[in-house]
């Protein structure tokens, strides 16, 4: 015979779990234990569907039972019923605080017992049916979420992408500086630097958001983005302004979102405007000095321009990673951050394993990007 519901009987008198099992042989698995022991084995082998539990038992007590039964993930949910010849309400009282759902009086009346015990048991299943519905509500925001973010990845490196093929620049540019900026942050975080800015998920906004650095660059018209040399004062005056144009793009598009200074796009913009500010206050294209440019920003310097020394370009061939090492260094206090450099000095040999992971496929005779 199958049963769709079980039922664990606790008592040490032979008498009454026999009247039990007998109620409900016909609709109900059930299982016996006559002692408390027994009954902790017994549940956690079977996670029966409900106890019935006697308070007086010749080992360990009911609510001692209950107690354990309560702190076990496994039978914590199981519901519980006294049934006991204690009448005293004292008893009663005690046993809802152990987290018993009920509790029945010795002698017992058959219908009460059989009616209070479907009551549980459809409770019981509702809850389930609830908890359920919950956890695939749980699980549906989940998988929209992660799509999202999913999409939100795809559109990011879509658009950066779009900037770097502009300026004739390959993929891992973006993959390596993305990199640096990630490293960076999360040794910034572990060692304590700057802790006010690290809460939670700030270095995976940090890591999403910095391929857009030179989206602005799509502004810049081919003749001076492509130019194959270095550019004159007026076409440098023409192609700094890649900076404003990426902060404002990114700034609109905030905007159009609802999520102004709240969102990836806040790192981005940030990272887009003032990436080319230095230290000492000579970068543009604000002229902002020390701390006065985002953290975002100072992090994104000094990946941009390492990447942009170990790279070759059409005025120069691509420098070691020792030498690109000594110009960062040198640039401490000037053009970069001195905490962050710092930093560089202890991991930047780290710089050179990324670099070394994300190499382009084949030699490329690629332009003059970092001005």
């Amino acid at each position: 015979m199958s049963f769709e519901s079980s039922i664990l009987i606790v008592d040490d008198s032979r008498i009454n779990y026999t009247l039990l099992k007998s109620i409900f042989k016909n609709d109900y698995q059930t299982y016996i234990a006559d002692n408390g022991e027994t009954a902790l084995e017994l549940a956690n082998k079977h996670t029966p569907d409900i106890i019935l539990l006697d308070i007086i038992l010749p080992d360990i007590n009911g609510y001692e039972v209950c107690e354990r039964l309560k702190k076990n993930p496994a039978t914590k949910d199981i519901p519980i019923i006294f049934i006991t010849a204690n009448v005293d309400a004292k008893d009663e009282k005690k046993g809802f605080e152990f987290g018993a759902v009920d509790y029945i009086v010795k002698p017992f009346n058959v219908p009460v017992v059989l009616a209070r015990v479907k009551m549980h048991l459809q409770l019981k299943i509702a809850q389930t049916q609830l908890q359920n519905q919950n956890f695939l509500l749980e699980l549906k925001v989940t998988e929209r979420t992660l799509e999202l973010q999913a999409n939100q990845d795809v559109t990011i490196m879509s658009l950066a992408t779009l900037a770097e093929i502009r300026d004739n620049e390959t993929g891992n540019h973006i993959r390596r500086t993305q990199n640096y900026v990630k490293l960076l942050a999360q040794t910034l975080k572990d060692r304590d630097v700057y802790p006010d800015f690290f809460d939670h998920g700030v270095i995976e906004q940090l890591y999403k958001s910095a391929p857009l650095h030179d989206i602005g660059k799509v502004g810049i018209p081919d003749a001076i983005l492509l130019k194959p040399g270095k550019l004159d004062n007026d076409e440098f005056i023409i192609m700094k302004k890649h900076a404003l144009l990426g902060e404002e793009a990114l700034t609109l598009s905030e905007k159009q979102l609802g999520q102004q200074g709240n969102s990836y796009l806040s790192f981005a913009r940030e990272i887009a405007g003032s990436h080319h500010e230095k230290w000492d206050g000579s970068g543009y294209p604000r002229n902002l000095k020390g701390e006065e440019i985002p953290l975002s920003a100072r992090l994104m310097a000094v990946a941009d321009v390492y990447d942009a020394l170990i790279s070759k370009r059409v005025y120069k061939p691509a420098y070691s990673h020792e030498k690109a090492y000594e110009i960062i260094i040198n640039g401490s206090g000037t053009h970069f951050d001195p905490i962050i450099i710092d930093i560089f000095k202890s991991i930047h040999q780290d710089f050179n394993d990324i670099a070394q992971r994300f190499t382009e496929v084949q030699e490329i005779e690629d332009f003059e990007n970092y001005r």
